[in-house]
């Protein structure tokens, strides 16, 4: 960083380090240092002064003066010719900008510092980046974030223990807020330890207060306040208004948990007398509850009913707050996500335009390569409108078809049945139903089993297949029973095909499939000419006759002449 010119006394570039460096390790002599700096401002160049600058913005949102802060950063970023500064001043705002709530502005700022990180060598400079981000991303509530460069910082400082002092508070601060406690109690104390090493009172301080609150939470009251009365005289020479009023509204609730209500009173009054245009509210939400909950105690109404509301103000803000973080955070990652997909549209375009001026210098060898690419196109297109076709035809064949015996199904043997039937009806046809059941099948599946029995249906339905025409209809109406319609064909006719089924059938012993197995069939035979093309009465006739065929001894034919008339046996 160019802090001086030849022109410039060595003394005021030494002093402004000095100041830098002392920040947090010992702020009263870095507030010296500051003052000292000021009285020979006279002395300094430019981009000193601007450097000067950085360290007042840095003092006042210490103070909590961010309006201030935030003013001389915005001339700093603005003016300065010193990128290094320009970066850290960045840095500064965007902790700035979340003090102020502001956390919309402060992920923009610092998208666009991360996006210059790798520009800059400087390694206090990118440890100070990585602080900051990982400690807004904590902050909004993202702590797997907030560890990710938490640990990043770790690797490129792995044996700084200043470095490891900021970055154990942040990963701490995101564990607590997180409430992942186990363990985190030696974790406290070695963060606490390591602060100390270096000096850096203010994070050790940070560290302790997570320690009090989590000794608050756990009823360890006593704890709490004996850690943070020895030390918050430390505390408040420090100057740190943040952290002043956090111990202090920690102090208010412990006091109030031990009955030490007028420490209490005190304390949770300081919070409030400190805070300036609503600053704290996390802190101011607890003062007022304490005092609430105070004069409440003490049966003061009306005092009770104003803190009340002061509380809920100041509660919600508090949860606005919150919830303004983790908004800010989505809301910025959408805007960057819609910018990354502008440039990568932009860089499709420019690949595309490219692309056209290749093919305008090309110009036969791009027309044959369209000429290809539409031929390989129309295949492709061909080849999957053949591919889709197929599949059709099959699903059409196995929604038709019996999964066991390839033949109709009940729904399509139905339907086809139907239409045969109306078919013949207007020329005056005669159409035939044959009902086939298979005799003590039941008997066949449970003596040898249900692949035997598979193959005795498959069988039977090859050996009734070889007697049909290509216009016969012939299903699996469920089980071993089976439905045949005989399209034009009289009742004498039909009786006779049915009957050298009948032999077939029970000619399929002598297969080596089925061999040693008895099989018969019986069947029922319904015409048109005495029960008309209704296929339902068809159905009902001709499963009478089945029925009389069992009844009669079964492997036998029986006709139904009609509904009215009795059967009789062929």
């Amino acid at each position: 960083m160019a802090l001086c010119d030849t022109a410039t006394k060595p003394k005021v570039a030494d002093l402004l380090v000095q100041a830098d460096n002392s920040k947090t390790s010992d702020h009263d002599r870095f507030l010296r240092l500051l003052n000292e700096l000021h009285a020979d401002s006279a002395d300094l160049s430019t981009e000193q002064k601007f450097y000067l600058d950085y360290l007042q913005a840095w003092q006042n949102g210490y103070q909590g003066d961010y309006q201030a802060s935030t003013s001389l950063i915005d001339a700093l970023i603005e003016n300065s010719g010193d990128t290094i500064l320009r970066f850290r001043g960045g840095l500064l705002l965007v902790n700035t900008l979340a003090e102020r709530s502001r956390f919309d502005e402060a992920f923009k700022q610092l998208n666009l510092l991360l996006g210059e990180l790798p520009e800059i060598s400087d390694p206090d400079v990118r440890a100070q980046a990585f602080t900051t981000a990982a400690y807004l991303y904590g902050e909004a509530g993202q702590y797997g974030l907030a560890s990710s460069y938490a640990d990043k910082l770790l690797k490129d400082h792995p044996a700084a223990d200043e470095i490891s002092c900021k970055i154990t508070f942040v990963k701490l601060g995101a564990l607590y807020r997180d409430g992942k406690f186990a363990g985190i109690g030696q974790q406290f104390q070695n963060g606490i330890d390591l602060c100390l090493k270096v000096g850096d009172t203010l994070y050790a301080n940070g560290i302790r207060f997570f320690v009090a609150s989590l000794d608050v939470q756990q009823k360890k009251s006593g704890q709490a306040i004996q850690l943070l009365t020895d030390h918050d005289a430390e505390v408040r020479r420090s100057g740190y208004q943040w952290q002043i009023s956090q111990f202090d509204a920690l102090l208010s609730k412990a006091y109030l948990d031990t009955g030490h209500i007028e420490q209490a009173r005190e304390s949770a009054l300081r919070v409030i007398a400190q805070s300036v245009q609503d600053q704290y509210a996390e802190s101011l939400s607890m003062a007022y509850q304490v005092l609430y909950m105070i004069e409440k105690g003490d049966g003061n109404p009306a005092a009770a009913l104003a803190y009340h509301e002061q509380y809920m103000k100041a509660s919600q803000r508090y949860q606005d707050a919150l919830s303004s973080r983790v908004l800010a955070y989505q809301i910025v990652q959408q805007e960057l996500l819609s910018k990354k997909l502008q440039i990568d549209t932009l860089s499709k375009q420019n690949q595309i335009l490219q692309l056209q001026q290749a093919f305008g210098r090309k110009k036969g060898e791009a027309s044959r390569l369209y000429i290809v690419l539409l031929l390989m196109v129309v295949a492709f297109i061909a080849f999957w409108a053949y591919r889709i076709k197929r599949s059709q035809l099959r699903f059409m064949g196995l929604a038709r078809r019996d999964g066991l015996t390839g033949i109709f199904n009940r729904q399509h043997f139905v339907t086809a049945s139907e239409q045969q039937l109306q078919a013949c009806r207007k020329s005056a046809r005669e159409v035939c139903l044959v009902l086939i059941d298979l005799d003590h099948f039941k008997s066949i599946n449970d003596t040898h089993g249900h692949s035997v029995g598979d193959r005795v249906l498959r069988r039977t339905v090859a050996t009734c297949q070889a007697h049909l025409r290509t216009s016969d209809i012939f299903g699996r109406l469920g089980g071993e029973e089976f439905g045949i319609v005989l399209p034009d064909c009289p009742l004498e006719k039909a009786l006779g095909r049915v009957e050298l089924m009948r032999l077939a059938i029970a000619s399929v012993t002598a297969d080596d499939d089925v061999s040693g197995i008895c099989i018969s069939a019986s069947f029922g035979v319904a015409s048109s000419s005495n029960s008309g093309y209704e296929l339902r009465q068809l159905l009902i006739h001709a499963d009478e006759a089945l029925y009389g065929a069992k009844r009669d001894g079964r492997n036998r034919v029986n006709v139904s002449l009609a509904t009215h008339q009795p059967s009789r046996a062929v």
